[in-house]
């Protein structure tokens, strides 16, 4: 019963309301992100139906290109509708995910065509399929991208009902994963800036909430928290990572009315969304399940649209007298109709917290009394051989040739210190390249607790965070990123609970190696009080290994010592592997995982 519109570009209604499109570019730059997506998905699945998407792609962003500005929803009898004004962020996103998929993709590489395409249809395929592996695609969504840093509903804390829509840009986090190391850089701060502007208007909130309450204010929500975890996975920097949890547990029912922003969850729950707005509900008796609501609204804006339509007494009427008001009635379409796009954009996330946590389950370890990892699977018969570097590193290259010929691999912990000596740069540089796993280790070597005094704390939890963050950083200029560096080795293998508190809640593992092993004495010397040489440390470390056995044990060897120490024991790290590959070992490195 609905008209249906064009996208024409032009200003749009067939009665009393006209809305203010001025372009395309929003919708064909949608349009055409989902098909680049669909056509790398159905690739594999159904290829000239993937071909006929590629055609689609390149129509629809030429379109987007050629008419640019926005498409707004239209409207019959309602004086409101869907006002978006942006469009920008929705080309970037169409040019980023081509980009993204010519990353990793080989479809937009190679693509050939099917013999069940029709001859008519050869030549519009193989020209649209030139032109897709022909354009610059990270140049095109740097251009669009530049032209809107920050989502304005972020950065300004108000908008109009869908005004600045989508609510996260996905486009920017495509980039921010860009092998292109500025741009990368830039777009990873856009995305700092973002939940920056939302930090700054949370402060002093209890809630930690700098979401407006603009219609639909659970969608920012949704959109906020998405960002925080993405910001969080590219660049490791766990600055708003309380804030996303915050947020998160503002839908799950930390908010002034105390419930849950989703329609029948958790099962059981004390206080759900039990009456939606929905159509569904009014005709079955039944909830939308797992539909997330459109949310508090500010009061003045359910009473100029929403005032009348309460069908029952208000139950939340004593948290209602603010200037955000959210009502569990099925009559009120302002705060408590369920929302597609929130509800979409949440079960990502959902998914992605429960594919942490399930990753987490899968893989048992062993603590010591602080919290650091010292057995990793400890039912399985492997060792990890971990390497740990300051600027000392003169025995990498003899390292590296003794796992080559073992065939095995192993984990180097370096500091920022060794990644910045220019003589360690070809070194560290063929570690990652025969497949080692490369972590952090600190970026300035700095003892974070006293010897004397274990509990008390050397630096500050704000200089600790820095001193990773500066650590991560070095390692990404060697192709390394946060995700793929999140097991860290803490400075002089020295720790407390809180240094490991304050790592663990910045994204990373706390590895340490196994008590009781011996091997990492190897950096004293002769004129030393607690010197071993290496015969008296192979020695400990297989009667270590016969009275408890070395199952998930993490072996650490210094691969830098003082020149005073001639005995070096990573000289004799072929002969260690040999002997304990001999009682059923086997070596595995941390990206074995």
């Amino acid at each position: 019963g609905r008209p249906v519109y064009f996208v024409t570009g032009k200003p749009q209604g067939l009665g009393k309301w006209i809305n203010r499109t001025t372009g395309v570019a929003s919708t064909a730059g949608k349009f055409a992100s989902t098909f680049a997506l669909g056509a790398a998905i159905f690739n594999d699945i159904d290829k000239n139906l993937a071909e006929q998407m590629m055609v689609k792609v390149g129509q629809a962003y030429r379109f987007a290109e050629e008419e640019p500005g926005n498409t707004q929803t239209a409207c019959l009898v309602s004086p409101y509708f869907y006002e978006e004004d942006t469009y920008t962020d929705d080309i970037e996103l169409a040019a980023a995910t081509l980009y993204n998929l010519s990353q990793g993709a080989d479809w937009l590489k190679e693509a050939e065509l099917t013999k069940e395409a029709e001859l008519t249809k050869k030549a519009e395929l193989t020209k649209e399929a030139d032109w897709l592996k022909e354009a610059d695609w990270l140049k095109k969504a740097d251009y669009w991208g530049e032209l809107e840093p920050i989502s304005p509903w972020m950065e300004l804390g108000k908008g109009r009902h869908y005004q600045f829509y989508p609510f996260i840009n996905l486009g920017h986090y495509y980039l921010a994963n860009s092998k292109d190391a500025k741009v990368s850089a830039k777009y990873k701060e856009f995305m700092r800036q973002g939940l920056e502007c939302l930090r700054k208007r949370a402060e002093g909130d209890p809630f930690m909430n700098g979401i407006p309450y603009i219609w639909c204010s659970n969608n920012l929500t949704s959109a906020a928290i998405t960002h925080a975890r993405l910001y969080n996975e590219v660049t490791g920097d766990a600055t708003y990572l309380e804030m996303e949890a915050a947020l998160r547990d503002w839908l799950l029912g930390c908010n002034p009315w105390g419930t849950t922003m989703i329609v029948g969850y958790p099962a059981g729950g004390s206080d759900v969304p039990l009456y939606p707005h929905s159509s569904y509900t009014v005709v079955s008796g039944d909830l939308t399940y797992g539909g997330l609501v459109d949310g508090p609204v500010y009061r003045s804006v359910f009473e100029e649209r929403a005032g009348k339509s309460l069908t029952k007494e208000d139950a939340f009427a004593v948290f209602n007298t603010g200037i955000a008001v959210y009502h569990d009635d099925i009559g009120d379409y302002a705060s408590n109709e369920p929302t597609m796009d929130g509800t979409a954009g949440l079960t990502y996330y959902f998914a992605t917290m429960e594919n942490m946590g399930a990753g987490q389950k899968k893989l048992s370890v062993q603590k010591d009394k602080y919290g650091a990892v010292v057995r990793i699977e400890p039912e399985k018969k492997n060792i990890f051989l971990v390497f740990t570097a300051d600027s000392m590193f003169q025995g990498g290259e003899k390292i590296l040739k003794t796992l080559s010929k073992a065939g095995v691999k192993g984990s180097f912990f370096l500091t920022g210190n060794c990644l910045r000596m220019a003589e360690h740069k070809s070194l560290i540089a063929n570690i990652i390249k025969q497949g080692h796993y490369v972590g952090g280790h600190s970026d300035r070597h700095l003892l974070y607790a006293p010897w004397e005094k274990r509990d008390s704390m050397l630096v500050s939890r704000e200089g600790i965070m820095a001193d990773l963050k500066a650590n991560s950083a070095e390692l990404e200029k060697f192709g390394v990123p946060f995700s793929e560096s999140q097991w860290f080795l803490p400075p002089y293998e020295y720790y407390n609970s809180e240094c490991v508190d304050v790592i663990r809640n910045m994204g990373y593992k706390v590895l340490n190696y196994t008590p009781g092993t011996a091997t990492p004495a190897d950096y004293t010397t002769p004129s030393m009080q607690n010197y071993r040489s290496s015969q008296n440390l192979i020695e400990k470390l297989y009667n270590y290994e016969k009275t408890l056995g070395l199952n998930g044990a993490v072996l650490l060897i210094h691969p830098g010592v003082s020149d005073e120490r001639t005995d070096r024991l990573y000289n004799r790290l072929g002969e260690i592997i040999q002997t304990l590959k001999k009682k059923g070992y086997s070596f595995k490195a941390l990206n074995e995982l």
